[in-house]
Parts: C-alpha cells; sequence; structure tokens
C-alpha cells in the first residue's frame, strides 16, 4: 500500500491528536476516513432518505407570488 508524507504545524497535529482520542481510533485511521468523505462521489444515505420528504414545499412560483416587481435597474 503507498505512503504519504505530510507535514503539519504544531496546532494541527494538537488538534488531531485531540479528535482521534476522542473518536478513539488511531491517526490513520482517522485521516483516512477523512479523506473518504472528502473523496465521496455519493450523497450520505441520510441525505438520500430525504428526498421527497417534503411533498408540499411550495414551488418558486408560488414562493415569490406575494412578493412585488423588482425596480428597473439602472445602467452602469
Amino acid at each position: 500500500m503507498p505512503q504519504i508524507t505530510i507535514f503539519l504545524d504544531d496546532k494541527t497535529k494538537s488538534k488531531i491528536q485531540k479528535r482521534v482520542q476522542q473518536e478513539g481510533v488511531s491517526q490513520e485511521e482517522w485521516i483516512k476516513k477523512i479523506i473518504h468523505e472528502k473523496l465521496a462521489t455519493e450523497w450520505p444515505p441520510e441525505v438520500v432518505q430525504l428526498a421527497g420528504a417534503w411533498k408540499d414545499f411550495p414551488s418558486l412560483d408560488e414562493i415569490r407570488a406575494g412578493l412585488s416587481q423588482d425596480m428597473t435597474r439602472e445602467m452602469l
């Protein structure tokens, strides 16, 4: 498996160490998880399940129906 070396400032390293301890995982596991999350090409299942959750959500035209007309913009 390939390896990557990164250089971190002390403040960032300290933050990572705290988070790793809170989550009870190794630094390697934590960093791999973050990279996988950032490279994900699909929505998390929790977000996908929300599709269609607001059946009665108004259309954009319905939302804008009560608003007045915009003023004419000045030419520059």
